[in-house]
């Protein structure tokens, strides 16, 4: 995305909110498998991308749709960040644990059963996030950020 250097602040904050912005609904499905972890990851990125580009732009956003925004992508972020913890550490875990010495495997599986059941949690957590109406509130208050905010 290249800029051009005729168009106002505003109007760049537009486009690249924007992107930021399509970027983690296009990340957001798949999310709640727990068998392909890179998915999560991805869209922690982008919400992190997004979040910066709000930050970075602030002076041109109005400020009561900025932070409801920001509020929203902040939870989401949050939710996924709950959720990545877990799937590292039990990526890690499992990589680890067959090369472990006999009589630490049955400690790292009961911790890796552990993990499991707060990565489970943290599913739970994300999930309300990621319904379609919450995405949809999500996309709308974005829009309305920009609308008001890119003038």
């Amino acid at each position: 995305m290249g800029f051009d250097c005729d168009e106002s602040f505003a109007q760049a904050a537009a486009r690249v909110i924007a992107v930021r912005a399509a970027e983690v609904f296009e990340h957001a499905r798949g999310v709640l498998d727990v068998e392909d972890i890179e998915r999560v990851h991805d869209m922690r990125v982008a919400t992190r991308r997004l979040r910066a580009a709000i930050e970075v732009f602030e002076p041109c956003l109005p400020a009561k749709r900025r932070r409801r925004a920001l509020k929203r992508v902040k939870a989401l972020a949050d939710a996924l960040g709950e959720r990545r913890d877990r799937d590292v550490a039990i990526a890690f875990l499992e990589s680890f644990a067959p090369e472990a010495p006999a009589a630490d495997r049955e400690g790292l599986a009961r911790l890796i059963a552990e993990l499991r059941e707060e990565q489970r949690r943290a599913n739970e957590g994300l999930a309300p996030l990621l319904e379609a109406g919450r995405l949809a509130e999500l996309r709308r208050r974005l829009e309305k950020l920009l609308g008001e905010g890119a003038g």
